[in-house]
């Protein structure tokens, strides 16, 4: 709503259901169902799995931690400096 400088009301409007569902929504008293999050998602362009875990529909997926293991390449020619091919090295 705030990005595209809706009122509830306006929102209410533009998804075709009523402003008192969103006010609840606003509120904290009622969550959107699943076809009302779809319609969020298109209409806010952001991906329908997004709204389904902010809604509690979906579990909230953690972010993974960058892999903290060395490259390959760079782990065998520490281990295995005069046993690897020349290619492997490169």
């Amino acid at each position: 709503m705030r990005r595209r400088k809706r009122l509830p009301s306006q929102l209410a409007s533009d998804l075709g259901i009523s402003h008192a569902t969103v006010s609840r929504w606003l509120s904290g008293d009622d969550i959107p169902g699943v076809r009302s999050c779809k319609k969020l998602a298109e209409y806010s362009d952001v991906p329908v799995e997004k709204i389904l875990s902010i809604v509690g529909h979906l579990p909230v997926t953690a972010k993974s931690e960058p892999n903290e293991w060395p490259e390959f390449r760079e782990y065998a020619q520490k281990k295995y400096p005069d046993e690897l091919d020349e290619d492997i090295s490169r």
